[in-house]
């Protein structure tokens, strides 16, 4: 199953002057667009009970455009890619696939970003890397020096068991293979003083009759001025 979403992320300016002040020094938005191709990935899991999981990372790329905010503190970027989930196994009934990016901003100028994250990933004893998906999708986030946040690419609605409205980064599907691709998805950063880094991540929970994990493809760290 393929799903197509364009979601524009905008994270709202942090009003320091401080701030400000380094921001002036930073790269900032570039004159002209610059598309970054990107090369993706895969990464192969087995899991505890023999259930493999195969994933790929393909057609990514980022194009950096300058912002309409045209200052230094303002980046804008439009990725695509594509995530694919081959499951093999006898228990494999299939899985959510979670696409997003995680943002960061230098402290200040020529520090590197040791930034505090939105979601944290976790590492479990079998090596499986999980990030807890509390970012957003839509909604105003503040991104200022020294901070990472993890912003889902896709934002799917449907009604909770109370029939209220609830929202989801995964797409789920059955059997034994799913995708979700993305085009033109929108993400801009307001209020950045120092470099903008950005690196996509594909999350595939897998449940089974025995187990349930997590695997986590990591793409290519890119600089988004």
């Amino acid at each position: 199953m393929n799903i197509n979403r364009k979601n524009g992320v905008r994270l709202a300016a942090v009003g320091a002057a401080a701030a400000a002040t380094m921001g002036f020094f930073s790269v900032g938005a570039a004159n002209a667009d610059t598309f970054i191709p990107l090369p993706g990935g895969s990464i192969t899991q087995t899991l505890a009970d023999g259930t493999v999981v195969h994933v790929n990372l393909t057609d990514e790329s980022a194009n950096v455009s300058p912002s309409m905010g045209s200052t230094p503190l303002h980046r804008n970027v439009w990725v695509n890619g594509k995530a694919a989930v081959t499951l093999d196994g006898a228990g494999a009934k299939g899985a959510s696939i979670t696409p997003g990016y995680i943002l960061a901003c230098q402290v200040d100028f020529g520090a590197s970003a040791n930034g505090k994250t939105g979601s944290t990933p976790s590492v479990a004893d079998d090596g499986t890397v999980s990030i807890p998906v509390t970012g957003t999708t839509g909604a105003g986030i503040t991104l200022g020096p020294g901070q990472a946040k993890n912003v889902t690419i896709l934002d799917l609605e449907k009604k909770d068991a109370y029939g209220g409205e609830s929202h989801s980064g995964a797409n789920k599907f059955t059997g034994k293979t799913g995708s979700v691709t993305w085009a033109d998805s929108t993400l801009g950063v307001s209020g950045c003083a120092g470099y903008a880094q950005a690196r996509s991540y594909v999350k595939v929970a897998v449940s089974t009759d025995n187990v349930s994990s997590t695997v986590t493809l990591w793409g290519q760290p890119f600089s988004i001025g």
